[in-house]
């Protein structure tokens, strides 16, 4: 069985795994440092980084697409789903959130394919800068966890 502390990618086992990263530009700053989070767990839990694919998209809800595109080509283990949505002065914040959340379990469940959701959602961009790093790495971990409990259970 596997067990891993959080914050501890060493206790997890990336080798010969293949993960597709999808990361939105919205919020750039915010979604950048998710991404190197994320590659560097990766990298360093024996994740070969030419079975690292990142794929680059406008905004939170084009994430569900391009993971869909992804899950159809097939050959991964594991999805990551990458943006940050922070509250405005409108409803748009909760449709985004909402509905790009709902299109990511969806695809998980629909393809039977672990995807670590790290869309983030904040009320100002400071909160977002305080998640920014450990929410890359969380997801990272997630994936890499979950795509080692899937093959034990085939």
């Amino acid at each position: 069985m596997l067990h891993a502390e959080k914050g501890n990618a060493s206790a997890l086992n990336g080798q010969g795994l293949r993960i597709g990263i999808v990361q939105a530009r919205w919020n750039e700053s915010i979604t950048n440092t998710l991404a190197q989070a994320c590659t560097q767990t990766l990298l360093d839990a024996g994740v070969a980084a030419d079975a690292i694919d990142h794929v680059l998209v406008p905004g939170a809800l084009e994430v569900p697409v391009a993971l869909q595109a992804l899950a159809e080509r097939g050959g991964y283990d594991a999805l990551v789903a990458l943006g940050c949505i922070i509250r405005g002065e409108t409803y748009h914040f909760e449709l985004v959130a909402n509905e790009s959340g709902a299109g990511v379990t969806r695809l998980s469940l629909d393809y039977r394919l672990p995807i670590a959701n790290a869309i983030i959602t904040t009320e100002n961009l400071e909160q977002a800068i305080a998640r920014q790093t450990e929410k890359g790495a969380d997801a990272a971990r997630v994936a890499i966890e979950m795509a080692c409990l899937l093959r034990t259970l085939k």
